[in-house]
């Protein structure tokens, strides 16, 4: 069983940075790819980044090219999004998804689901 919460979100200026934490209770987790989206009010749900069940190999919306990083540590089974430069357009609801097949999960398709984590950025 995968269960997923979030962490790492608040109120940021624009052009700062945060890193968003999704941590897993169950013992699972490296057997799943993993990826990261959010929903604005008022706005689909849309993938930020993704990436493999071993990190290697990673995924990004143009949204987030060159300033979000997706990683994951296994050890401590944890998928982390790092966002630099930071817009006022990002502001969203950020959740972590786990899937099976990296290919689905990237078009929404995951398995389990993270509650969120609120990030909103101010001008």
């Amino acid at each position: 069983q995968v269960q997923l919460v979030e962490s790492g979100g608040g109120l940021v200026q624009a052009g700062g940075s945060l890193r968003l934490s999704c941590a897993d209770s169950g013992r699972t987790f490296s057997n799943y790819a993993m990826g990261w989206f959010r929903q604005a009010p008022g706005k689909e749900l849309e993938l930020v980044a993704a990436t493999t069940w071993n990190g290697g190999t990673t995924y990004y919306a143009d949204s987030g090219k060159g300033r979000f990083t997706i990683s994951r540590d296994n050890a401590k089974n944890t998928l982390y999004l790092q966002m630099n430069s930071l817009k006022p357009e990002d502001t969203a609801v950020y959740r972590c998804a786990a899937g099976r097949l990296v290919s689905r999960l990237r078009i929404g398709q995951g398995d389990y689901w993270g509650q969120g984590t609120q990030v909103t950025v101010s001008s």
